[in-house]
C-alpha cells in the first residue's frame, strides 16, 4: 500500500546550546506514545543522547533520528524527527541533517531569546531553505519574558515571527497559554505529566493583551494571502480559524513567516501544541520544491525528480554510523521506492551497492522494514563505499544531487599509539570515524611520524579521543592542541621554471614545467567562473603543444601535492592561481612522475618569490556577563588580539561580540570564569582565516 505522503512529516529539533532542545524531543517521544517514561538530559537518561560521552556530559554530541506516530483532529501522521546538538564543535551534525529536513522547529530560550548559535543555526536552515516553526521553551525560568523573546527573533534574525499563542503567566506564575486561533486559553497544570489539557475561558487580565496579539495576527495572515486580504478589509470579525491557518500554512512553507509558539518543556506545558503546529504548518515532502541533480554522465545536465515511489529511487546519505554488524547508513529517500535486497548505485564514485536491510530508527533502537518510500528518512545496512553527501540512486537512472559542504578544521594535535597492536589499530580506526563524522581530519607526517587529528574546536577532539580510547579500545597519547594554519602568498611571481631532469644509464626522467602564480579568493574565483579546490585555481594556458596533453593533469597533480604539504610551516597553501604558462619535454625521458616533480618543484619556486605569509583562524566569539565585569572582559579580549566588533544590554546582562584569533582562546572559558566570579559565559565558533602579522607568524614558524 503507497504511503500517503501528506501524512508524513520530516523535521528537526535546533536551537543555541541549553535551550532545551533534548528536552523537547523527549517530550514530544513521551507524547507521541514512542516512550512510556520521560528521559531527563540533568539525570543522563535522555533517549536521544544515547552515547556515554552525551549522558555525562548533558550535552547532544550526533544527530539522533527516531520516527513517531501522532494523532491530529482524528487522522494518524507520522513524523520523522531528528534531534541535532547545538554546540558550535559539532555543527556539521546540524548541516547535514538541515539538508535532509522538510521542516525545522526552532527552540529559543525564554529569558536569552536569540542567543549567538540561534543565529547559526537559522543561517543553516536559511541555506538549505527549510521552513520553521518557532517554540520559546523555559517560560518557567526566573526571568522568562514571551515579548522579549518573540521581539528578539524579528530584530536579531530580521525575519517575521507571527506569535499564535500567547503565556498565561510567566517565571514562577507560568501555568499554560492562550491559543490566539480559538481565543481559549489552555493549563497544563493537571493530570499526569502535562498530558491532561484544560480549556477555560481567557483570564480577564489578559483579555486586552491577547485581542491586540489576535489582531496582529490576523493582519499577518491577510498580508500573506490576498483573498483573505479582502475579507479583513470588509470584515475582520468574519475571518475562521481555518482561514488563518491556511494562510499561516502558505506563509511557512514560502518561508515567509514563522508561526511562534510559547511553554515548558521541562514542566511539559505546551508540547502537544507544537506538534499540532508541526502538522499544521509544516510541508509535507511533497510541498517542498522537487529535488534538482544533474546527470552523472553529463554535469550540465539538470534533472528534477518528483516526490512520488514511482519514479526512478534517488536518495541522499546524511549519516554514516559504525556498527558491530556493519555501518549503519542513514538516508532521506526523494524520489521512487527501495526494497531490501535490491542494489543501487552511487554514481560518486561509480559503485554498486547492496541493500541488505532496511530500519526505521529510534534513537539506538531499530524496526525492519521491508521498503521504504519517497519522503522517508530509514537507515540501511550493506552499504560498503558510501558516505556522508553521497547520492544512491537507481543503476538505469543516474543522478547526482548536490554535495554538502563542509567546514574546514580549526584546530589539530598530534596522536601517538601506545604499542605496536595500538598502531595496526589507529589506522582503521581514524579511517571509520572520518566516514562517520566529515568535519574530522587525520593525516600522517612522513618527516616527524607523528598522526596529526585535527576537528571544529577543543571538544570536538577530546571526544575523538575519548571515543578511541573507550569505545574502540585503543591506547593512545594525545598532545597539547594545535591551530591549523594556513598559507598564502601575498604577491605574484611569472614564469617560474621547475625543471626536473634525472639522467642514471637507459632511460632517464625529464619534466619541464613554468608556471606564474597569483593571490586569489574564493569569492574571487567564483566571479570569475574558476574552480577552486583545496584552496588551489589550476588553469592550463599552454599552447602549440610545448607540453603534451597527457601531462598537464600530472601537472595540476604535482602542484596539488606541493601545496597540501605546504612550504613555510608545513601548512596547506590556499587562494593561489596557478598557471601553467610554457614548458618542454623529451620523446623517450618524459614520464607522468617527472611532470607532477617539475609541477611541485616550480610551484613551491614561484610561492617563495611571491612572498609567502600564514593565515590564522579568527573565530567569532560571544560573551554573555553581568555588566560589572564589562572592563575587565573587554580588556581581556583586546589582551589576546580580540576586537570588539559590537555590544548590546538585555537587563543588567551585557552582551559582547569580538573576533579573536583561536590560537589566543585556549582555556578562555576558565579565564573567564574566575574573573566574572562564575557568572559570565561564551561561545565561539569559525569564522574566517586573516594575514598573521609578521612577528607571531615568525615565532609560530620556529615552533613548526
Amino acid at each position: 500500500m503507497p504511503l500517503d505522503l501528506s501524512r508524513v512529516r520530516n523535521i528537526g529539533v535546533c536551537a543555541h546550546i541549553d535551550a532545551g532542545k533534548t528536552t523537547v524531543t523527549e517530550r514530544i517521544l513521551f507524547y507521541t506514545g514512542r516512550n512510556y517514561k520521560m528521559g531527563e538530559v540533568h539525570e543522563g537518561t535522555a533517549t536521544m543522547d544515547f552515547l556515554q560521552e552525551e549522558q555525562e556530559r548533558g550535552i547532544t554530541i550526533q544527530a539522533a533520528a527516531t520516527t513517531c506516530p501522532w494523532e491530529y483532529k482524528g487522522v494518524d501522521y507520522t513524523i520523522n524527527l531528528i534531534d541535532t546538538p547545538g554546540h558550535v564543535d559539532f555543527t556539521i551534525e546540524v548541516e547535514r541533517s538541515m539538508r535532509v529536513l522538510d521542516g525545522a522547529i526552532v527552540v529559543f530560550d525564554g529569558k536569552e531569546g536569540v542567543e549567538a548559535q540561534s543565529e547559526t543555526v537559522w543561517r543553516q536552515a536559511d541555506r538549505y531553505e527549510v521552513p520553521r516553526i518557532c517554540f520559546i521553551n523555559k517560560m518557567d525560568k526566573i526571568g522568562a519574558d514571551f515579548d522579549f523573546s518573540f521581539k528578539s527573533i524579528r530584530q536579531r534574525l530580521g525575519v517575521n515571527p507571527i506569535a499564535v499563542q500567547i503565556p498565561i503567566g510567566q517565571s514562577e506564575t507560568f501555568e499554560g497559554m492562550v491559543d490566539l486561533l480559538s481565543m481559549r486559553a489552555y493549563y497544563f497544570n493537571e493530570g499526569e505529566l502535562g498530558s491532561v489539557v484544560t480549556e477555560k475561558d481567557i483570564p480577564e487580565n489578559l483579555r486586552e493583551m491577547a485581542e491586540l496579539y489576535r489582531h496582529e495576527l490576523v493582519e499577518k495572515a491577510a498580508e500573506i494571502d490576498d483573498d483573505l486580504m479582502e475579507k479583513y478589509l470588509t470584515d475582520e470579525k468574519a475571518i475562521t480559524s481555518e482561514e488563518i491557518r491556511a494562510a499561516l500554512r502558505k506563509g511557512t512553507i514560502a518561508m515567509k513567516c514563522f508561526p511562534c509558539f510559547c511553554g515548558s518543556a521541562l514542566k511539559n506545558i505546551g508540547v502537544q501544541r507544537v506538534l499540532n503546529g508541526v502538522i499544521d504548518y509544516l510541508p509535507d515532502p511533497t510541498q517542498v520544491p522537487e529535488v534538482q541533480g544533474v546527470d552523472p554522465r553529463n554535469t550540465e545536465l539538470k534533472i528534477a525528480r518528483p516526490h512520488d515511489p514511482a519514479a526512478p529511487f534517488s536518495a541522499l546519505v546524511f549519516k554514516v554510523v559504525s556498527d558491530t554488524h556493519g555501518d549503519l547508513t542513514y538516508i532521506r529517500v526523494y524520489s521512487g521506492t527501495l526494497s531490501k535486497g535490491s542494489r543501487v548505485l552511487n554514481p560518486g564514485n561509480g559503485r554498486k551497492e547492496n541493500v541488505s536491510r532496511i530500519f526505521a530508527m529510534h534513537a539506538k533502537d531499530r524496526q525492519p522494514l521491508d521498503e521504504i518510500q519517497a519522503g522517508q528518512i530509514a537507515a540501511v545496512i550493506g552499504l560498503k563505499h558510501s558516505m556522508t553527501g553521497d547520492t544512491l540512486c537507481d543503476p538505469d537512472a543516474p543522478i547526482v544531487l548536490e554535495r554538502m559542504d563542509f567546514p574546514e578544521p580549526v584546530i589539530s594535535m598530534s596522536i601517538e599509539p601506545l604499542t605496536a597492536d595500538d598502531k595496526k589499530k589507529l589506522g582503521e580506526a581514524l579511517q571509520t570515524i572520518r566516514r562517520e563524522d566529515p568535519s574530522f581530519r587525520s593525516s600522517y607526517n612522513d618527516e616527524t611520524g607523528e598522526t596529526i587529528i585535527s576537528g571544529m574546536g577543543e571538544l570536538h577532539l577530546e571526544i575523538v579521543k575519548n571515543k578511541l580510547v573507550r569505545d574502540m579500545k585503543i591506547g593512545v597519547k594525545v598532545g597539547t592542541p594545535r591551530v591549523s594554519y594556513r598559507e598564502t602568498i601575498t604577491g605574484s611571481a611569472s614564469d617560474v621554471r621547475g625543471k626536473f631532469v634525472k639522467q642514471t644509464g637507459g632511460r632517464g626522467q625529464y619534466g619541464d614545467a613554468v608556471v606564474s602564480v597569483s593571490p586569489i579568493t574564493k569569492a574571487e574565483a567564483e566571479a570569475r567562473g574558476l574552480e577552486m579546490k583545496d584552496g588551489i585555481v589550476f588553469q592550463d594556458r599552454i599552447s602549440q603543444g610545448v607540453i603534451p596533453r597527457e601531462y598537464i593533469p600530472s601537472v595540476e597533480y604535482g602542484v596539488r601535492q606541493a601545496a597540501a604539504s605546504g612550504i613555510l610551516g608545513g601548512y596547506p597553501v590556499v587562494n593561489v592561481l596557478v598557471e601553467l604558462v610554457f614548458g618542454s619535454y623529451h620523446d623517450v625521458d618524459s614520464s607522468q612522475v617527472a611532470f607532477e616533480q617539475a609541477g611541485a618543484l616550480a610551484f613551491r619556486e614561484a610561492c617563495d618569490r611571491a612572498k609567502l605569509s600564514l593565515l590564522e583562524p579568527i573565530m567569532k566569539v560571544t560573551v554573555t556577563t553581568p555588566d560589572e565585569f564589562f572592563g575587565s572582559v573587554a580588556g581581556d579580549l583586546a589582551s589576546r588580539r580580540g576586537q570588539i566588533v559590537d555590544s548590546e544590554m538585555r537587563g543588567n546582562t551585557r552582551l559582547i561580540f569580538a573576533e579573536v584569533p583561536l590560537s589566543e582562546m585556549f582555556g578562555y572559558t576558565t579565564v573567564l570564569r574566575g574573573m566574572t566570579q562564575g557568572r559570565a559565559s561564551s561561545t565561539m565558533e569559525p569564522g574566517e582565516y586573516r594575514l598573521m602579522p609578521d612577528r607571531l607568524r615568525d615565532e609560530v614558524l620556529q615552533k613548526a
